[in-house]
Order: C-alpha cells, then sequence, then structure tokens
C-alpha cells in the first residue's frame, strides 16, 4: 500500500482538480460514479443494520447502568436532531445569499460516553466482541438481561483479554472508555495529531495509552503489528472494520425515525441533504450508506474535509483509495481538525462510497474557528473544529454545485429542501481548550 511512486504531473493531467488541492483552494468535487438509486453490497446488507440496532438495544440495560448518564435515553447512544435558525441567519448574513430550505443539526457532538460520533461504531465494536466472547463462554443468553455485563465475574472474565486500537483522538476516547469499563487491557496507539487531553482522559480511565510520533496511518499500523503478536488481543481496524462500519449505520435508521417525528418529508419534491466531516472515512461512510439504503435517490450527501487533509477526495477521484497519500502530492496533512487529520483514506469505504456519495469539498482551518465561534454565539452549541466541516457543506454547494444541482433537477426543489450538518464531536472538550478555541482567529 502506497510504495509505488505516485506519477503526480500524470495524475493532474488527468485530475486538474489535484492542483487547486496543491494550492489550498476550495475544491468542490462531484461523483460521477453516483448511483441515483440505493446501492446495496453483499458485505453490508440493510439486515444487518437492523441486526446491529438489535444488538445495542439488548445491551441498553447494560449501557444504562454503566454509564447513568444514559439513563434518560434508557440505555440508548443517541443524539438531538435540531434546527439552527439562528446560525442560518448568520451564515446568509455573511455570505450575501440564501440557503433555501431548513438547517438543522444532527447533534453528535453531545452523544453520550465519548462526546462525538466515534461513540456510535466505537462503542458499537467492543459490545459486539464481548456479546461474542460471552455467548462463547456460555456467561450469557441473547435473552438474558444484559446488566448482567456490569457484574464483578463478568468484569474479571473481560480481563483476560485485551482490545486495542490507533486513533487520532475521539476513536480512542470511544474505545477506551467502553473497553475499560468492561474489563478489558485496552490499549490506544495515538498519533502525532491526537490533543493531550484526549491523552489524559484516556489514561484517567486506565487506558494504557502509547503516544506516536508519527501520523494516523502509521500509528494504526504500529497498533496493528502489536495486536497481532498476541492472540487474546483483538484490534479495531478503523480502515477495514465492518462491526465499526455497522455501528455507525444505525444511525441512519434512528434519524428516518427522529424525521418522522419532526414532520419532515422526505421525496422526490423534498430533497435531503446531508454534509458530514470526514477523516478515514467509517464514521461517515456507515451515516451515508445506511442512509442511501433508506432514501435512494432523494438524499444527497457530501463529505468535507481539509485543505491539507483532503484523502477520501483524493483516493476517489482518482480511484487510487488508499494506494495514494495527500503527502504524495505535497500537502502536510497538518490541521487544528485533529480528527481528520488523516492522509490516507480507508481502501473499503472509499470502494463502498463510490456509487454512494454525491461529493466532497474541501474547508480551511480559519472557517473551522469562525463557524465554532459563530455556533456558540447564535446557537449556544459548542462543537471542537472537526465538526465544523459540516457546516461549510450547504455554503460550497451553494457556492459551487450549480453544476450538480443542475443535473439532478434539484434547482426548482431548494426551498422545500433539509440541509443537515452532521457534527461529530466536543462535549468532552475541556472548558479552557473551548476558551482558547472560541478566541483563536487563524
Amino acid at each position: 500500500m502506497g510504495e509505488q511512486k505516485i506519477d503526480v504531473n500524470a495524475l493532474t493531467a488527468s485530475f486538474p482538480l489535484i492542483e487547486k488541492l496543491q494550492m489550498q483552494q476550495y475544491v468542490f468535487w462531484i461523483n460521477e460514479q453516483l448511483n441515483k438509486e440505493k446501492q446495496t453490497i453483499s458485505s453490508i446488507s440493510m439486515e444487518m443494520i437492523r441486526e446491529a440496532e438489535q444488538k445495542l438495544q439488548r445491551f441498553s440495560s447494560y449501557i444504562k447502568e454503566a454509564f447513568p448518564i444514559t439513563k434518560f435515553s434508557n440505555g440508548l447512544i443517541e443524539s438531538e436532531l435540531k434546527e439552527i435558525p439562528n446560525m442560518k441567519k448568520l451564515i446568509e448574513g455573511r455570505r450575501g445569499f440564501a440557503i433555501p430550505g431548513t438547517l438543522m443539526l444532527k447533534c453528535d457532538h453531545a452523544l453520550p460516553i465519548a462526546g462525538s460520533i466515534k461513540a456510535r461504531g466505537g462503542i458499537y465494536e467492543v459490545l459486539s466482541h464481548a456479546e461474542k466472547l460471552a455467548l462463547d463462554a456460555g456467561l450469557i443468553s441473547k435473552t438474558d438481561d444484559y446488566a448482567k455485563f456490569t457484574t464483578d465475574n463478568m468484569r474479571a472474565f473481560f480481563n483476560q483479554y485485551k482490545i486495542a486500537v490507533g486513533s487520532t483522538g475521539n476513536l480512542g476516547l470511544s474505545i477506551g472508555m467502553i473497553s475499560a469499563r468492561l474489563g478489558f487491557q485496552v490499549t490506544v496507539h495515538m498519533s502525532v495529531e491526537a490533543k493531550q487531553w484526549k491523552k489524559d482522559l484516556l489514561r484517567k480511565n486506565g487506558v494504557e495509552v502509547i503516544e506516536h510520533k508519527t501520523d494516523y496511518t502509521e500509528a494504526v499500523r504500529q497498533g496493528r503489528i502489536a495486536a497481532e503478536k498476541d492472540n487474546t488481543c483483538h484490534f479495531i481496524d478503523d480502515e477495514n472494520s465492518v462491526d465499526l462500519f455497522l455501528g455507525y449505520a444505525v444511525a441512519g435508521l434512528r434519524l428516518q425515525e427522529q424525521l418522522k417525528q419532526a414532520k419532515v418529508k422526505v421525496d422526490a419534491d423534498h430533497p435531503l441533504f446531508v454534509y458530514l466531516p470526514c477523516g478515514v472515512g467509517g464514521g461517515p461512510g456507515g451515516v451515508a450508506y445506511s442512509l442511501k439504503q433508506i432514501y435512494g435517490k432523494d438524499v444527497h450527501i457530501f463529505f468535507g474535509e481539509p485543505m491539507q487533509s483532503p484523502c477520501m477526495l483524493l483516493g476517489m477521484m482518482t480511484g487510487l483509495h488508499d494506494e495514494i497519500s495527500v503527502g504524495d502530492i505535497g500537502l502536510t496533512n497538518q490541521t487544528e481538525a485533529d480528527g481528520l487529520a488523516v492522509g490516507r483514506p480507508s481502501r473499503f469505504v472509499g470502494t463502498v462510497m463510490e456509487s454512494v456519495i454525491s461529493g466532497c469539498y474541501t474547508v480551511d482551518d480559519s472557517f473551522l474557528f469562525r463557524s465554532l465561534k459563530g455556533m456558540f454565539e447564535t446557537e449556544n452549541i459548542f462543537m471542537e473544529p472537526s465538526a465544523h466541516a459540516g457546516v461549510y457543506g450547504p455554503i460550497e454547494l451553494m457556492m459551487q454545485g450549480v453544476t450538480y444541482l443542475e443535473k439532478h433537477n434539484l434547482q426548482q426543489k431548494l426551498d422545500s429542501a433539509t440541509h443537515i450538518i452532521w457534527s461529530t464531536g466536543g462535549d468532552l472538550v475541556p472548558e479552557e481548550l473551548r476558551q482558547q478555541y472560541l478566541q483563536t482567529e487563524i
């Protein structure tokens, strides 16, 4: 992977947008391979996603006991969907043009336990692994009350086993928090981009943190190598895990129900636009896949990435996926959006997304901080910088998406559209750092 020499000049001749990426310009890439209808792949079915939701339901009694913060949701790890009219007004005032339709926020920055979208996939994979171990050992049956997982006997059983993961931060938080609570020995390999407070919080909760002076891809590789030497260790592979993907995909089913409750129509005359920040691709990929399964041609999904780390855009546009890195075209992969600081995308996710997402766009760090401050001041919502890559989506669609809108006959339907910005992290950010972010100007 990534060992062959990339001929950038030849690539640029075929894909002129690479030059704009190199110049750190705002790029809006339209996916020409998009399949308008829902696209099913053999390795992940809607039935598997529903089974994942049922598994989380079985664990709800355990989650409620182990994490009292979830009692209000009866042990479900879910976030609010809300309209953000004041932020919409601020954006329109600053930009000088309207964003037709309704602007909403999916508040995964407030997901309980881990305070980010990673709570979905990360916690699901750990619970899935724990269930399999307990079932195989005859310690539980699927009809039991899973509150049994809180007992000392269960913790002692899981303490024989290890879990490892490589992360820039938020996935490590979700894996570490749930694994340590269950009783597993857990190691998180943190890349150089990871924030200190995330490492500190993990250590405070009994997690071993190994710090690497390398980027995300290398931290994952080191974690994988270490885990392969120990047959009691389960490695959670952010680049290739079906279980992670399924955990994220459950969000699509939950959002469908929330939209129904909010009486929001999604059909040919009421298009749905969804904007997701993207790092290696697992979180946004799982959400996108399930939404495409549910809404087909009526949903339009875009991934937002930092200008220095547009790995999914680059991998999908060229068709090279994980065979190309942002470093190959001269970018640094350095961004304040630590959760998105990934130089090489997931091949697994990228190939699935080829027929699913409408496109990708880039955003610069200065916008992330302006948006962070604006969201806090207008809606009293704090989201970490990474999450604000989603906020730029509707702006970019209005500015550079005319070709896409015309091609899909959407321009006349925008007044009845719903735009959903998918927030990804923020609730666990320490107060001191929040204030620092709110005062940052780039």
